[in-house]
């Protein structure tokens, strides 16, 4: 049985399989072969798919995405978000959860909406920083708020203690990195390269990968989320999609010196081309770093149904960067300038 569940994960870190041709009216991901831009945003990320084999092919779309789109305006008009069709948080989930149901890529996409409302106050609300505590305390004034204990209330309701406890720290773990990136901004600082990658880790949302677990109706063993290779898997992952975020929206965010290419260009005398050039390398690597940890998860230590548990997340995980920048380059919410 490990064995089948050790098969089934190496064939997605060499999955290749097409993607499906788009609604008429829809964006087209761009594939493999064609010539990437060479300039900063989302198109740039295209030259990784050269590169890296586990990006070399789009991913396979969810055969239910319009379903999933419309669970996720549905929610987002009940909760008062926007939900707009164009920025397309249902596609980055029906790719990333395209092997499983629709009701787990629903409940990813509701969550993606709601964190990327979030990020955008952080970054332009009058709120900000006391929306975070407004979580934390159980409020429900702001849409924010009122969004989140909906969603909390479906997705927490079949997890153990100790998850819930691990999504409440990587909760706080973002208030606390969104009020170091503030303090920053308020005083003229760019973190260095050796503070950012830690830094933007937390910025991001880090319990979004908490997420997959209840989205996929599994839990992983606790003592996993301590394993070596669990969290070189999970921090890689993080890298990876926080990094290609950090090109494609160099500039929706100029002027902000929370950005990796902007990092890069000034503490290493890079002009932005250059410096998005070593972004990609850097991303390189990571996405390699990913997959070795991915082939070191013990899964011989585990029982059978866990270990394929455990191995659907992975699975997600792995699936989760090219999905990712295919998202990236079709949202209208990273259009090129």
């Amino acid at each position: 049985m490990i064995a089948t569940v050790r098969t089934a994960l190496r064939s997605v870190l060499h999955w290749k399989p097409l993607a499906p041709a788009p609604r008429a009216g829809e964006p087209e991901a761009p594939g493999a072969g064609e010539q990437p831009w060479t300039g900063g945003g989302a198109a740039a990320l295209m030259a990784l798919t050269e590169r890296v084999p586990a990006l070399a092919a789009p991913c396979r779309m969810h055969p239910a995405v319009y379903a999933v789109e419309a669970a996720v305006a549905d929610w987002a008009r009940r909760t008062g978000l926007e939900a707009d069709p164009g920025v397309g948080f249902h596609r980055i989930a029906g790719r990333a959860l395209a092997e499983f149901d629709a009701a787990a890529a629903a409940l990813f996409a509701q969550w993606l909406t709601w964190l990327f409302h979030l990020d955008d106050e952080m970054d332009e609300g009058p709120g900000r920083l006391e929306i975070f505590q407004g979580l934390l305390e159980g409020r429900s004034a702001h849409p924010l708020e009122a969004a989140f204990a909906d969603l909390w209330r479906v997705t927490s309701v079949r997890m153990s203690d100790q998850w819930r406890a691990r999504f409440a720290a990587n909760l706080r773990r973002h208030h606390d990195a969104c009020r170091a990136q503030a303090a920053n901004r308020a005083a003229g600082l760019v973190p260095t390269l050796r503070q950012y990658p830690a830094l933007r880790r937390a910025t991001v949302g880090p319990y979004v990968f908490d997420l997959v677990e209840p989205c996929l109706r599994v839990e992983a063993p606790a003592w996993l989320h301590g394993c070596e290779a669990w969290r070189e898997l999970v921090d890689a992952c993080n890298d990876v999609t926080a990094w290609c975020n950090d090109v494609a929206s160099r500039a929706k965010e100029r002027g902000d010196g929370h950005n990796l290419v902007v990092v890069a260009a000034r503490e290493l005398g890079l002009a932005e081309p250059e410096a998005v050039a070593w972004v990609l390398d850097r991303i390189a690597e990571r996405c390699q770093d990913m997959n070795r940890a991915a082939r070191r998860l013990p899964l011989d230590e585990l029982g059978p149904r866990v270990a394929r548990d455990v191995s659907k997340v992975a699975c997600a995980y792995l699936a989760a960067p090219r999905a990712h920048i295919d998202w990236l380059v079709e949202s209208t919410r990273y259009a090129r300038p």
